[in-house]
């Protein structure tokens, strides 16, 4: 039922950003206050019990999503995002793209060693952003809890790229 009624507060977009691709958006899911509120309340009622000492979030709807959820756990939030945007100092860690690699940034004083962080995205596809981001949190010296996602989509093997750490997704699609 849950997933069922988050599901319809996506929308599809078809043939975007390119031709053949099936977007799905989830500012509209955002919009309506009750299925976002749902949304945040199922993660929060997940992880509410777990030792979690950070929330990263990757840029930019994961940004919505982990805020949230970090104010309903009571911790703090990590923003990671595209290589240039953070005036701090950095750790960096790349992907591979269709074409291409990209790259991903953080705070370098962003994770303590030690640190227990629990990553939230609002979709898992190829997994190459979410693999960077558990790069970064090993690199920084902290241990992923899970990695937290409210659309997954299945036929993409996301997951398989973030092995040996745990998925979790409200929604998925083939």
């Amino acid at each position: 039922m849950e997933e069922f009624d988050l599901k319809k507060a996506i929308r599809e977009i078809p043939d975007f950003p390119k031709k053949g691709i099936l977007f799905y958006d989830i500012t509209t899911l955002l919009k309506d206050a009750k299925s976002f509120q749902r949304t945040v309340d199922i993660f929060g009622n997940r992880y509410i019990d777990r030792d979690i000492d950070v929330i990263l979030a990757i840029d930019a709807r994961g940004f919505i999503i982990g805020s949230a959820l970090a104010y309903k756990l009571g911790k703090g939030i990590i923003l990671v995002r595209k290589t240039g945007k953070l005036p701090y100092k950095t750790v960096k860690a790349s992907y591979k793209l269709e074409y291409g690699v990209d790259e991903i940034e953080m705070h370098k004083d962003s994770i303590k060693k030690g640190d227990k962080v629990l990553i939230v995205d609002d979709l898992l596809a190829t997994g190459g952003t979410a693999s960077a981001a558990v790069q970064l949190v090993k690199k920084s010296g902290g241990k992923v809890v899970e990695c937290a996602f409210v659309i997954e989509l299945l036929g993409l093997k996301g997951r398989d790229r973030i092995k040996p750490h745990p998925v979790f997704s409200l929604i998925q699609y083939k």
